[in-house]
């Protein structure tokens, strides 16, 4: 690991400041220090955002959502009542995103920043865009089981990582963050990760200097939670597909449903078009079947992960008719 400075944020504005001149944020370092390890990110100064003040909460709204600290563990937030009972979609991603110690130390503003799992993006003698931008990808040259087979570019196939991205995509999250002049701004959870294009190196919509400060969510939808993750194994893999839903099924007829697949796409896939066809039409395979055709249009394998496409549409065909 390479030297480097570190110091503590007491503050966000102090934060901020050390993030516009060049500093790193680092909370949990879950992710981050592991880069670090491997000389895949190379930082000359490190700012601890852990424990600011006033960033360590769960808190109801007064229109009936909820506010979160971008302090706030993964363990907490999991466990939180207001979570546990009116966002278990949110509780559950969270429990299969990986093991208690890693969610006693990510917090929830990290967890939205962590970084791929892309086998290429981690060796450091392969090409990877992401990681040396003009320098090619190396997953389209075969090792991409794990990668993308919808939104990727000819840059960049890899995959956002995110359990609790996926639940906060269905959820309709809002990203909070601030700069070093004090300026407050908000992003949609659909706009905050962004699909590669000829930039992989830039994955979220966060400028020079901002700091998350909190994640909000509308009053909960209606119906019922779920998020099905396969995987490898049962213990803390990465998905290889996941879905999150909220559906509201009743006497085997299709309410209202929202869902977004995991594991496919270099950020939360949510198509609402996908959605929107399956309201008020028979909870059956065939209709499910199309609102997945609608979800997944263009999609393509790239060989060793052709088999996601199937098992997208089969995840979620499960998660709907269980």
């Amino acid at each position: 690991m390479k030297n480097f400075a570190f110091s503590t944020a007491h503050s966000v504005d102090d934060a901020a400041h050390a993030a516009a001149s060049g500093a790193r944020p680092i909370a949990g370092g879950t992710n981050l220090l592991d880069l670090m390890k491997l000389q895949i990110e190379t930082p000359d100064r490190l700012v601890s955002v852990r424990r600011l003040p006033r960033l360590d909460h769960v808190t109801a709204t007064p229109e009936g959502g909820v506010r979160i600290g971008a302090d706030v563990t993964n363990t907490a937030l999991a466990a939180h009542p207001l979570i546990r009972e009116c966002y278990p979609l949110l509780s559950r991603a969270l429990l299969a995103g990986a093991s208690a110690q890693i969610r006693n130390m990510a917090t929830t503003g990290g967890n939205l920043l962590q970084r791929t799992r892309c086998v290429q993006f981690y060796d450091t003698t392969d090409a990877c865009n992401k990681r040396q931008p003009g320098s090619g990808c190396g997953a389209w040259n075969g090792g991409n089981r794990m990668n993308a087979v919808i939104g990727g570019s000819k840059a960049c196939i890899a995959v956002n990582p995110s359990d609790m991205s996926v639940a906060l995509r269905v959820l309709d999250a809002t990203v909070h963050v601030q700069d070093a002049t004090g300026r407050n701004r908000t992003i949609p959870i659909a706009s905050f990760h962004l699909l590669p294009g000829v930039t992989p190196e830039r994955e979220t919509a966060l400028q020079a200097g901002e700091i998350i400060t909190e994640i909000s969510l509308p009053p909960p939808p209606t119906g019922v939670h779920h998020y099905r993750k396969v995987r490898d194994r049962a213990s803390y893999a990465f998905a290889l597909v996941s879905v999150g839903a909220v559906a509201d099924i009743r006497d085997g007829r299709i309410i209202s449903v929202r869902f977004a697949f995991g594991g496919i796409a270099p950020r939360p896939w949510r198509i609402e078009a996908a959605e929107a066809v399956l309201q008020n039409q028979p909870a059956e395979v065939s209709t499910i079947e199309h609102a997945c055709d609608i979800a997944l249009e263009g999609a393509k394998g790239h060989g060793d992960n052709d088999f996601k496409i199937l098992l997208a549409r089969r995840t979620l065909v499960a998660t709907l008719i269980s």
